[in-house]
């Protein structure tokens, strides 16, 4: 893969892609001591860069391939991404999604036009049946990263970068199959160090990294779904094991934090992927940033909003801004009325209260209350602590 192949690959798709905003964020900047620029791919057609690659490909087929039409697999961004690109290109598409696909991304895709199987427990069987499908009606597969056109497509991520940032020293991008990774290497200099960044469920880089060689693993369930891959590609691997500086790991709560993050204070919305790369700056990356300028690839906004509450919940504890805890009160009168006023005088709000009454091990005028409170941050948290205890309440934290 080189540089003139991912300029070919944006002269194709120029036409029906956007160029992302890349947006200096003094929040996020003012916070990590860098000068931090987001690659806003949120904001891309169909909601995240995977279109770029899509494009790239479909663009770059023949007409006769076009005819017999594209299969792809994908559990939601690639599926969206080459829905909408069969629809530039003229080819019909059939779309094999994993059957706990969420709605909201099975409906997108079949909104570009796209026809939808459902079909396997998670990607890696939704990929066997879209493979035997597309041999089956001598269509194109398309996949989702191990592919060069679709890589090329990937690294005009890379060539917008350079354009509006030339002088940025390192790029901190997601890394799934890694196909993002390796075409932004493909189009920057080789004086730009470029980092992936994965979720700790489905992290392949960096044991790949270190042998030398691609380990495969099944991915764990992960916010950041659209990583959760089995490996690196044959492809993309080509690339990063040579030219890939570090593979930072983040958590489940420091990405549901990133998330949350963004959203309060750059106003973006962006997926469990799409924030991995800030969390990574955020956390195992810090020191490696602090005073370069820095761009951080928001790879994708397609959050399912059915579970974006429980994600924002996950974040705001990470932050410290809600805290768990359970105490033991008598189960009379004012009791409870008591607790709140504790509370009330720490500046804590309380969220969601529950009493369990039939507790093993409580007396016969006894309860056990669990309380979620609203806090300031991790600094108000022991004046609560304090507070309560002052009182004589007895405090288990959740951990």
């Amino acid at each position: 893969m080189s540089e003139a192949e991912v300029r070919a690959a944006y002269e194709r798709i120029r036409p029906y892609v956007i160029h992302t905003p890349l947006e200096r964020s003094r929040t996020l900047s003012r916070m990590l001591g860098a000068d931090i620029r987001l690659k806003c791919e949120n904001l891309q057609r169909t909601g995240s860069f995977k279109v770029r690659g899509a494009l790239s490909r479909l663009l770059g087929m023949s007409a006769a391939e076009r005819r017999r039409g594209v299969v792809a697999a994908s559990a939601g961004n690639h599926a969206q991404g080459v829905a909408y690109a069969a629809s530039i290109a003229g080819a019909k598409a059939t779309i094999v999604m994993p059957e706990s696909a969420a709605i909201a991304k099975i409906e997108a895709t079949r909104g570009y036009g796209a026809a939808v199987v459902l079909a396997g427990a998670d990607y890696a069987a939704a990929f066997h049946h879209a493979a035997a499908l597309a041999r089956r009606r001598r269509a194109t597969l398309v996949h989702a990263f191990d592919d060069d056109a679709v890589i090329a497509g990937q690294g005009t991520v890379g060539l917008e970068i350079v354009e509006d940032f030339p002088d940025v020293e390192i790029i901190v991008v997601p890394v799934g199959g890694g196909g993002l990774a390796a075409g932004i290497l493909a189009a920057v200099a080789a004086r730009v160090r470029v980092i992936g960044a994965q979720s700790a469920r489905a992290s392949t880089l960096r044991p790949s990294l270190r042998a030398g060689r691609r380990i495969a693993s099944p991915p764990s369930p992960t916010l950041a779904d659209g990583l959760a891959t089995s490996g690196i590609g044959a492809r993309a691997w080509r690339l990063l094991r040579w030219r890939l500086r570090r593979a930072a790991i983040v958590g489940e709560a420091e990405i549901a934090g990133a998330i949350l993050l963004l959203l309060e204070r750059t106003k973006l919305v962006v997926e469990g992927a799409g924030a991995t790369a800030l969390a990574a700056c955020l956390g195992p990356l810090r020191r490696t940033i602090a005073g370069r300028r820095v761009v951080v690839v928001l790879s994708g906004g397609n959050i399912d909003v059915n579970v974006l509450d429980r994600i924002l919940n996950l974040g705001l504890a990470e932050q410290g801004r809600v805290f768990r805890f359970a105490t033991v009160l008598s189960d009379r009168p004012g009791a409870l009325s008591a607790l709140s006023a504790v509370v009330a005088a720490a500046g804590a709000n309380i969220k969601t209260i529950h009493h369990d009454r039939g507790r093993v091990g409580l007396g016969v005028l006894e309860t056990l209350v669990t309380v979620e409170l609203e806090t300031r941050g991790p600094r108000h948290v022991p004046e609560i602590v304090r507070r309560l205890r002052a009182r004589g309440y007895r405090v288990i934290a959740d951990d």
